[in-house]
């Protein structure tokens, strides 16, 4: 179990919790999940599927009809092209049993074609648009379809997507994205911070996808000294595709410097999943060199602060961010290793009660690991 409180938060960051507004932590009335560690698996490096390289997991979703675990590779079609797979895999009290692996998906165009990668597209006459990075990918167990995000590409001026796909991985429709999106000089997501997380609410109704970092134009990366710019958390009707609201969710400071000192630090939003149809729980994941990685989850209120979704640039002052709350710290829970946890889905009740469960992107680094990691979550 793992409280939230500012006390917790400054615990957290030491010093740097001095920088952060408590408006920020409010406290919700809702009642605290609880969180109890089942057990944690993986995957050998590399593992050989169907003629496919498994690895860069970067999303999870379940499907308790079928018995069936989707997950993404966010390979860019540098490997093999974008995919994903279905695997089975026990969740009990025991712990985790290792992945059985189903099938494997290529994610398909609107013309029918797999997509290719950025020497592909620049040797062919392949229409702008088409090298995807995957990121989030959700079953929708209303329509049997799934939503996956593209974090886009700033160097190739590619914006991010969200697209609907058939079980077979063939196109059926892409949402609407809203302007602030767009790339252009000094606007738009950063490099390889676009959109990470993606998370459909229990309902079916509503899509949210989230932004690892802020825009360009919303304010700057986190630092060991200071929380970053607002991450913009959009929603989407699954009905219509287009976008209802926008959330500013204010990520944490970069909880330790890096060893040594100037090597690569960052801190963003990874995943995000909705617990209830107006709760998102959202995952910030650290990597600071020499330190390792840092995972903690928060708890939002997508009706808290303000709608930010006609909003060009977010001035502070001119918006209020949506208060969250820290419901678990990774390091607390008797994990033996942290990896670069990217994905995350909700399991098999276990007599009655929800169990919430990882994946990391090991980025296909023999260095790194694809670890699943699964937890029984309760209410006070």
């Amino acid at each position: 179990m793992v409280q939230s409180s500012i006390s917790r938060r400054s615990a957290l960051l030491g010093s740097t919790a001095l920088l952060v507004s408590p408006a920020l932590y409010a406290a919700d009335m809702a009642p605290l999940p609880h969180f109890r560690l089942l057990g944690d698996t993986s995957l050998p490096h590399r593992l050989s599927f169907q003629d496919t390289t498994v690895g860069g997991l970067s999303a999870l979703d379940y499907d308790p009809v079928d018995d069936l675990w989707y997950t993404l590779c966010d390979d860019r079609s540098e490997h093999n092209p974008a995919r994903f797979y279905t695997f089975r895999m026990t969740v009990s009290a025991e712990g985790l049993s290792r992945p059985n692996l189903q099938s494997v998906v290529f994610l398909r165009q609107a013309d029918g074609s797999t997509y290719p990668n950025r020497k592909q597209r620049a040797t062919t006459n392949l229409q702008p648009g088409t090298v995807p990075d995957p990121e989030g990918l959700r079953f929708r167990p209303q329509t049997r379809t799934l939503l996956w995000s593209s974090e886009g590409n700033r160097k190739l001026g590619l914006a991010p997507f969200v697209r609907e796909i058939s079980l077979n991985g063939h196109h059926l429709r892409n949402l609407d994205m809203p302007p602030q999106f767009n790339i252009a000089e000094g606007t738009g997501p950063r490099d390889n911070l676009g959109l990470e997380g993606l998370a459909l609410s229990p309902d079916g109704t509503t899509a949210w996808a989230a932004m690892e970092n802020a825009l360009l134009q919303d304010g700057p990366e986190p630092s060991a000294n200071a929380v970053g710019g607002p991450c913009r958390i959009t929603s989407w009707s699954t009905k219509t595709g287009k976008p209802l609201r926008q959330i500013a969710y204010v990520p944490d400071a970069i909880p330790a410097l890096p060893f040594p000192i100037g090597g690569l630090a960052m801190n963003g939003i990874s995943e995000v999943i909705m617990a209830t149809n107006h709760h998102l729980l959202v995952l910030e994941r650290s990597y600071i060199v020499g330190v390792g990685n840092s995972l903690r989850l928060y708890r939002v209120n997508v009706q808290d602060g303000s709608d930010t979704l006609g909003e060009a640039t977010l001035r502070p002052g001119h918006y209020t961010p949506a208060p969250k709350t820290l419901v678990l710290n990774f390091k607390d829970t008797g994990l033996k290793h942290l990896d670069n946890t990217e994905g995350m889905a909700w399991g098999p009740l276990l007599e009655g009660r929800k169990t919430l469960v990882f994946v990391s992107d090991d980025n296909f680094n023999p260095l790194q690991t694809t670890q699943f990691v699964a937890f029984e979550v309760t209410e006070s």
